[in-house]
């Protein structure tokens, strides 16, 4: 075949481009580069790894609470009372606190003591009921003089604490020859005392002064802390 006749048949078929294809043949498809959309779907949702997921709070749960306990206070200790009736039966006096040098107690019987050295012991009305060393209890602050038979009468201020309402001898303090006492209180812990008594120029029965002592317990020691004096006329 000629080169003439070659090149018409060429054109006439195959070699003729677009003109050669068959009418509805499907072109052929090459795999794409872009990305399927099946994948994009499966790399958005992808499920998490378990390292990923929160834990999920737990609830904590009340603390029990203790049943509560109802307790009855105690009921306060009441002190027996100690009234200045008692006193007249009281002792007066100690060994270790003598009164008036005796070297025992004096046993009070209605508020009096007599002795075979002619002493007359007299317990006298004025009286003060009151604590006086802080244990709660009422304790008694009582006047008693003592005349041996002269014309002097002495007085002394006593003590006697509260042991369940009975009179226990403690302390005392003398007041001197012919000073009557006027009244006796107690407050504070503290005895306050209004007695009579002279200035240093009066004669024994010249009572010209009010005096008003303070006094403290401090064991077996009863102390006047002050005294205010004001003028007495009779």
């Amino acid at each position: 075949m000629s080169l003439t006749s070659l090149a018409l048949v060429c054109l006439l078929t195959a070699c003729g481009g677009e003109q050669g294809t068959k009418d509805g043949a499907a072109p052929t498809v090459g795999p794409s580069a872009e990305p399927s959309t099946a994948s994009v779907l499966n790399a958005a949702t992808a499920e998490p790894t378990p390292t990923d997921v929160e834990p999920t709070p737990q609830k904590k749960s009340a603390p029990a609470t203790a049943p509560a306990v109802t307790t009855t206070p105690p009921a306060p200790v009441v002190k027996a009372p100690l009234t200045c009736a008692h006193l007249a039966g009281a002792k007066l006096g100690s060994s270790k606190t003598p009164y008036n040098g005796y070297p025992d107690y004096l046993p009070l019987s209605e508020g009096q003591w007599s002795g075979e050295d002619g002493a007359t012991v007299t317990l006298q009305k004025p009286c003060g009921i009151g604590d006086l060393d802080g244990d709660g209890a009422d304790d008694a602050v009582g006047v008693v003089s003592i005349n041996s038979g002269g014309s002097g009468t002495f007085y002394t201020v006593a003590v006697w604490r509260n042991n369940g309402g009975m009179p226990v001898f403690r302390a005392l303090t003398d007041l001197g020859d012919r000073t009557p006492v006027v009244s006796v209180s107690v407050a504070g812990q503290r005895a306050t005392v209004v007695w009579l008594t002279r200035s240093p120029s009066r004669g024994m029965a010249e009572l010209d002064i009010k005096r008003t002592s303070v006094y403290k317990l401090s064991g077996s020691t009863l102390t006047e802390v002050s005294h205010t004096d004001a003028p007495y006329n009779p």
